[in-house]
């Protein structure tokens, strides 16, 4: 709670507005099954467009007039003076899933989260290439807003036994051929968020995450009932000094700890070439 300001839940509606006037500008440049112009690589394999830039900058104006005293940790703007003393911070990636951008791709979203102390408090998803928003309160569950339809709270699912669960993937192969393979978007957020709506039941990833992918999504998944963990098992914590993460494990709960058996070695011997 924000002592004597209005509650997170009380802001989550203008929350939900500034994402959604961010999505809208995303979608001036986006076009179905189109390539567009005005991208180029941050470094190699790291696309980043126009949108990303003129997103992130109405963020930074719109959600710091909500709270000016929360610091600023985004993918495509400098962060705030000293933003890892600070009690609250607004974490960002004004387009999660630019390569599904830039190619005319739907598995695309705008991810915000509010931190305070180190833990989200707010995080909202919004896909507007996909019709849907994603939100979460913290102890107030999650829930998706699909175009016609009503808000759903979302629940995971209960699958558990790595044989058979549902995984984004492009491709299976060595000890992952079990998993059953659903669709990817690009958007580690929306994969997150996959399994808070029963799409999918686990995504892992073994690099170098950030923050601004996960800060949002794990919100997301935590309050449908999932447990999300760095790879080597031990809590995420948001707006560090260093702003990274060692891998990523969201998963129903009773998938985790067997999912956490085929990551963390591979996360351990990575780390030890890294």
């Amino acid at each position: 709670m924000p002592g004597s300001e209005r509650p997170y839940s009380d802001l989550l509606a203008d929350i939900l507005a500034v994402t959604d006037a961010a999505g809208a500008l995303a979608m001036t440049w986006w076009v179905a099954g189109a390539p567009m112009h005005g991208h180029w690589e941050k470094r190699p394999g790291e696309p980043v467009s126009e949108a990303d830039i003129a997103v992130d900058a109405l963020l930074r104006e719109q959600l710091g007039t909500l709270l000016p005293d929360a610091a600023w940790l985004s993918e495509e703007s400098a962060q705030s003076l000293e933003r890892a003393a600070a009690r609250r911070a607004w974490i960002v990636d004004p387009i999660d899933g630019t390569r599904d951008f830039v190619r005319g791709r739907p598995g695309w979203a705008v991810s915000v989260a509010l931190i305070e102390d180190g833990v989200s408090v707010v995080g909202v998803l919004i896909a507007p290439a996909r019709s849907e928003r994603w939100w979460a309160v913290r102890g107030e569950g999650a829930w998706r807003e699909r175009s016609g339809q009503p808000a759903e709270r979302l629940a995971v699912g209960s699958h558990a036994t790595l044989s058979g669960a549902r995984v984004p993937l492009d491709h299976m192969g060595g000890i992952d051929v079990d998993y059953r393979m659903v669709a990817k978007p690009n958007s580690i957020a929306l994969r997150m968020a996959m399994v808070a709506a029963d799409e999918a039941d686990l995504v892992a990833g073994l690099r170098r995450g950030a923050e601004w992918d996960l800060a949002a999504a794990a919100l997301i998944a935590q309050e449908a009932g999932a447990r999300v963990t760095d790879a080597l098992g031990e809590p995420i914590i948001f707006n560090k000094a260093d702003p990274y993460v060692t891998g990523m494990l969201c998963a129903v709960p009773a998938l985790h700890d067997a999912g956490l058996g085929r990551l963390r070695a591979r996360a351990l011997k990575l780390l030890r070439q890294g």
